[in-house]
């Protein structure tokens, strides 16, 4: 009888595992994501989702280009292309305003997530208005600026030899950007064609910016009061101005033709063996220790952003959370995939994977700080990081600065007070015309 019965309730739980299963089948989520490795690293990730639950979930991507316009194009239209969207940061206030993301608030707080994610990555990723307690997005990608560099050049008994000759201290990873600057001018040989710093120059979309907002918060400056709105006497404070034109002398000392580059260009500063360091986000630093694409990997170091002088040390924040689009018809199983992604284990593998967990308990281990040369870096850089406005109107004040910045950093017109005195203008204006100022 016990058989009978054993088998009578294992058939009825084949039969609600198969109609599980079945059910599970027809579910699909679609996570809108730019094109480049971590994306992949997602696609990678999520499979485990779908052994596990039957969901299918696909990463699609699209170039980073065009990742913002798609985006908005669709969120626009008010589509259900899209169940969720690794969205940049800036995006945090016009995705909450107007509408597009779903309010994680109630998800957040029932999943304790502001003592799991590390500090920055909430107030960043997925709190707007900062302070307000209203998240609208997962902490998913971490990503801040940091540096390679050539260890060879700095190791070699020569170099350091002539370097303490000339400046009077010794050659090493320099921890402030007076460091930086000195050592990217001993490093500037062209008739060698060897330069010596690569940083971003690339005045469209956040690019230049955010290189420059690192030198700006390094020196003390910053960007403007993200709770008031005032900008006059803070985007053009003195801090602010000794930062950019901080910028302007490491861009004396980048290779020829450095007027438009980004990402792609300052990673092959180091495998086309041009630059002695080079700026770049984190998450492309992978492909600079595989030697299939850097002849240099075994040579190539990595360092934190360097302090200013008074001693601050910030970093720009790159990297994004992952929100669900209120327009999805799959909400419901979007808000079952966050709480698997949000599991140490699945943070954990993300990590393995080369995703940019924002988990602090992944973040502070041994395994994670030692799988490659620069997750030091980062673990260092992640917990000195600002970020720019993620206002709504946020695209119209980045491309403001652009306009007033490029000129001066690469083109040597006006002066780093102008530039910033007409951002002051240019901001306050837009910022007026959203009627931000009560």
């Amino acid at each position: 009888m016990r058989k009978i019965m054993t088998s009578v309730l294992a058939g009825i739980g084949l039969t609600l595992a198969y109609g599980t299963s079945v059910h599970a089948q027809d579910k699909e989520l679609t996570i809108f994501w730019a094109e480049w490795d971590p994306a992949n690293y997602l696609q990678e990730l999520v499979n485990d989702y779908t052994a596990e639950t039957g969901v299918k979930v696909t990463v699609q991507t699209t170039p980073w280009p065009d990742f913002q316009t798609k985006a908005f194009t669709e969120f626009n239209a008010h589509g259900d292309a899209y169940d969720m969207v690794v969205g940049d940061s800036q995006w945090l206030g016009a995705g909450s305003t107007q509408g597009h993301y779903v309010d994680l608030t109630d998800f957040f707080n029932q999943h304790k997530l502001g003592d799991v994610m590390a500090p920055a990555t909430i107030k960043y990723y997925a709190e707007y208005p900062g302070g307000s307690g209203k998240y609208w997005a997962i902490p998913l990608e971490g990503d801040a600026i940091g540096w390679s560099y050539r260890k060879d050049w700095f190791e070699d008994p020569k170099e350091k030899e002539a370097f303490k000759a000339k400046y009077g201290y010794d050659l090493a990873v320099p921890t402030t950007y007076a460091q930086l600057r000195d050592i990217a001018e001993f490093f500037h040989r062209p008739d060698q064609k060897r330069y010596g710093v690569a940083i971003y120059t690339d005045n469209s979309y956040d690019a230049m910016a955010m290189g420059v907002e690192s030198a700006i918060f390094s020196h003390g400056g910053d960007l403007g009061d993200y709770a008031t709105y005032k900008v006059d006497g803070i985007i053009n404070s003195k801090e602010a101005v000794a930062g950019l034109e901080m910028y302007k002398e490491l861009y004396k000392f980048t290779p020829p033709g450095w007027g438009k580059t980004f990402f792609v260009e300052d990673n092959q500063a180091i495998t086309g063996g041009l630059a002695a360091m080079s700026m770049n986000f984190f998450a492309f630093f992978p492909p600079l220790v595989n030697k299939a694409t850097n002849p240099f990997a075994d040579q190539t170091g990595f360092f934190a952003n360097p302090a200013g002088p008074d001693g601050k040390r910030f970093a720009a924040l790159g990297g994004q959370g992952i929100s669900v689009v209120s327009y999805s018809k799959n909400k419901d199983e979007s808000m079952k995939f966050l709480e698997w992604f949000i599991k140490d284990e699945t943070q954990k593998k993300w990590a393995e994977l080369g995703g940019y967990t924002c988990s602090q308990a992944v973040l502070k281990s041994d395994a994670f700080q030692k799988a490659t040369p620069y997750n030091k870096a980062f673990y260092d850089t992640m917990f000195m990081v600002k970020d720019f406005w993620a206002t709504p109107e946020y695209a119209e004040v980045l491309d403001q600065l652009n306009q007033n910045i490029y000129p001066f950093v690469v083109g040597g017109k006006g002066t780093a007070q102008e530039a910033l005195d007409k951002t002051a203008a240019d901001w306050k204006a837009t910022f007026t015309k959203y009627n931000r100022y009560k």
